[in-house]
């Protein structure tokens, strides 16, 4: 999370997506949710959030883009400022404009990563000075990824998503997201695993790296377990998955329940005629991997 500026009133938050390096979906618990194990990675695709104290209490979102999401109470935006508002008995309202840059239900983190900005926001604003531990947990309330957006911007991600375990991996080579604007339903990929309540899976655990080269290698012992239930439905997913390989890709997989893949590559790829005779209606940004100083959170 980058805290572009602060004024005693407002102030500009750069929200990041992120990638699944892995994901590996384990038993389902008792509470509905599934335990995972994967490793989290932001990138440098962001939403620009400002914030604003309102004397009018409540708060109002505004999108500066069309993008046809809801700016009600179903938001992550307004649910992680009514839980601060009324965990910490704020009086004072939040005026909130977004500049959404992170394609929606795109396996990105993109709704988490708002809801993230917003607690913070709030902190800042309302001058709470509660730790990040205690809004990460706060957060976890209202999603199960929402909490890794309080780390460095590398971590470890097991239980539902809302145990967080910072770790260190090499920076030094290029992303490239493809959207290919489908929808693929969560839930629907959550049921198509059918994991029972006993886990014997041997968990992966990725090798300590010092290099891109390293972090690749590490890599290809992994995978995406929705990749299974998905590509068969989506054949597009598997088109991007050849486009990427085929284009310098060490790596090509999914993104979280997707739909978005990502490749990586050991030096930023130049994309502009390849993308130009992609199959679809695919979106393609090409992204680094990024790590917060959270002091300025």
């Amino acid at each position: 999370m980058i805290v572009k500026n602060i004024t005693n009133n407002q102030i500009l938050i750069h929200a990041p997506a992120k990638i699944n390096l892995y994901l590996e979906v384990l038993n389902k618990r008792s509470d509905g949710f599934h335990n995972i194990n994967s490793v989290f990675q932001a990138v440098s695709l962001f939403d620009k959030i400002e914030f604003t104290i309102s004397d009018k209490p409540g708060i109002e979102i505004k999108l500066l883009n069309d993008i046809g999401i809801p700016i009600n109470k179903n938001n992550l935006i307004w649910k992680a400022y009514d839980l601060f508002a009324h965990k910490y008995a704020i009086d004072k309202g939040l005026q909130v404009k977004i500049e959404k840059n992170i394609p929606v239900s795109a396996g990105l983190g993109g709704g988490s990563s708002d809801a993230a900005a917003t607690i913070i926001a709030c902190n800042l604003l309302y001058d709470k000075k509660i730790n990040h531990n205690e809004l990460a947990g706060l957060s976890a309330e209202i999603g199960s990824d929402i909490p890794f957006f309080f780390s460095c911007g590398q971590a470890k991600v097991s239980g539902r998503g809302e145990i967080v375990e910072e770790i260190e991996l090499p920076l030094d080579y290029s992303v490239v997201l493809v959207n290919p604007n489908i929808e693929i339903s969560t839930a629907g990929n959550y049921s198509k695993l059918k994991r029972g309540l006993t886990n014997s899976k041997l968990l992966f655990n990725l090798a300590p790296c010092q290099s891109g080269e390293e972090l690749f290698n590490s890599l290809k012992l992994s995978g995406n377990d929705f990749e299974k239930v998905t590509f068969d439905s989506h054949l597009a997913l598997m088109r991007i998955k050849s486009f990427l390989i085929q284009h310098g890709a060490e790596l090509a997989r999914m993104s979280g329940s997707g739909p978005t893949m990502f490749g990586v590559f050991e030096r930023k790829p130049d994309l502009n005629s390849a993308s130009a005779n992609c199959e679809g209606d695919w979106r393609i940004n090409t992204v680094e991997p990024i790590t917060f100083n959270r002091t300025e959170m």
